[in-house]
């Protein structure tokens, strides 16, 4: 299968990463050469952090890197048969990056979101063929995680959500199927359990790390909601939650202040090497 992915950050990246390891041929696309290049060399890395782990040969990168090509041209859509966009999570770029990709797709292709917040529905209604779109929700690190959601839009197609569910599974992952609804089922729940800790630590009701280790140690989960905060970046948090308030006024959603004052600060996450924690 062709799979062409418009976006190279970290999750358009990882995202080619899974596809391509699955060994479907990958076309990973972005408005510059610069960032095309930032964006091979992060699957680079991957594969090499795959390597190291002893999961993969040096042989079989190379092999992989074969059904890998880039192009800062979004008219590289033109041959795939499922287009993920995976731009930031801004409505406005969004429309733009799906209406524009229509216009030089294939008819047969299928368009995919892989929006973490934005109503599938809403997107649809800019394109001519609504049926063919569908939200492919991938979790980062997505060559980890084991899920992806399928989000059907109003006017998704039966046959584009079961092409999309088949698609998910092929890269070895399990894809559940969700309707079109505020922050879907992922993080309709992780966001409010996000904002509530941060709440916690604001209001001074435990230090981070006594938040952090009551999640790891009485929930078993890996790491504490702060901990993850940061490792998802505590801009994209605050972006979500506000997509997600945007379209229910539910204020549970309302981003808290001190993730608000944090952000404003640059303290974005580890990404910045520093948010509720300190990264070297």
């Amino acid at each position: 299968m062709r799979v062409a992915i418009i976006g190279v950050g970290t999750m358009g990246s990882g995202i080619a990463q899974a596809i391509v390891s699955a060994n479907h041929d990958v076309t990973m696309i972005s408005g510059s050469e610069d960032s095309v290049k930032r964006g091979l060399e992060r699957v680079k890395a991957g594969f090499d952090k795959a390597i190291a782990k002893g999961r993969m040969t040096s042989e079989q990168k190379e092999t992989l890197l074969q059904r890998l090509k880039t192009s800062s041209s979004i008219g590289a859509v033109n041959d795939a048969d499922i287009i993920i966009e995976a731009v930031p999570e801004d409505l406005k770029t969004k429309l733009g990056v799906i209406t524009e990709a229509e216009r030089y797709a294939s008819g047969k292709a299928i368009i995919a979101t892989n929006t973490s917040s934005i109503s599938i529905t809403t997107l649809s209604d800019a394109l001519r063929n609504p049926g063919r779109f569908i939200g492919l929700h991938f979790f980062n690190p997505a060559p980890v995680m084991k899920l992806v959601e399928v989000v059907k839009g109003r006017r998704t197609s039966a046959a584009t959500m079961a092409a999309a569910k088949a698609f998910g599974e092929s890269l070895g992952k399990t894809a559940i199927e969700v309707n079109d609804a505020p922050g879907f089922i992922s993080n309709r729940i992780l966001m409010v359990y996000l904002n509530e800790s941060i709440n916690a630590l604001d209001q001074g009701v435990a230090t981070k790390e006594a938040i952090d280790t009551i999640a790891k140690l009485g929930f078993n989960h890996p790491m504490g909601p702060l901990e993850l905060s940061d490792f998802i970046g505590l801009d994209v948090c605050k972006d979500i939650m506000e997509a997600i308030y945007l379209q229910n006024k539910d204020p549970k959603f309302k981003p808290a202040p001190l993730l608000v004052k944090l952000v404003d600060e640059g303290r974005l996450g580890k990404k910045a090497k520093r948010g509720f924690y300190d990264y070297p």
